[in-house]
């Protein structure tokens, strides 16, 4: 049982030190998207062929109070934002790994205590 332990807490640590990395700037939730468009107006340049269409837009969408908010940002905002959306998408799969890890450390621990007849299966 000491080869899963080790390698689990290998995990562990490796995981916690990306978290921290992480977590040393700030982190916006939600999804970041570029768009760009077409406006179907005939003679317009993105009814072209081929086409040109308009954009790129920049769109930050996110849950606030249970509600889906979407926001329009301006090419000085994506710069200043981006690092802050790719350190929350960093921390949550992260946290995704850490649960993943802990919940097969749980099955591994109480498989051990029911083989053992520590508890009841």
């Amino acid at each position: 049982m000491s080869r899963p332990d080790k390698r689990d807490d290998r995990a562990h640590q490796r995981i916690s030190k990306q978290l921290a990395a992480a977590t040393e700037g700030f982190a916006l939730p939600g999804t970041f998207l570029e768009r760009s468009t077409r406006c179907n107006k005939a003679g317009c340049r993105c009814m072209a062929d081929p086409p040109r269409l308009h954009g790129p837009y920049y769109q930050w969408t996110r849950k606030v109070d249970g509600k889906t908010k979407t926001t329009l940002l301006t090419p000085e905002q994506v710069e200043r934002y981006r690092p802050w959306f790719d350190n929350a998408k960093t921390i949550r799969a992260l946290t995704a790994e850490l649960e993943t890890l802990s919940h097969h450390r749980r099955l591994e621990l109480n498989a051990t205590r029911c083989y053992r007849g520590l508890i009841a299966s």
